[in-house]
């Protein structure tokens, strides 16, 4: 099992940095906007939650604008 986990980690390392990168500015920008309005709680987690939506639809609009360089 430990070789085929850094075998997907090896084959995957640029897309998981990727990943993670987004991860923690998303959680870092919406939990800095909601210490500075001290927004209410179902709205700090709706925000997160729409980091989901944000993220896909960021890489699906960079997958279109490959596939039209191209």
């Amino acid at each position: 099992m430990a070789d085929s986990l850094t075998d997907y980690v090896r084959e995957n390392r640029s897309g998981l940095v990727t990943d993670l990168v987004f991860a923690v500015v998303w959680v870092t920008i919406v939990t800095v906007v909601f210490e500075i309005l001290d927004g209410p709680d179902w709205a700090y987690y709706a925000a997160m939650l729409a980091g989901v939506v944000a993220y896909f639809g960021f890489f699906a609009s960079l997958e279109v604008a490959k596939r039209k360089e191209n």
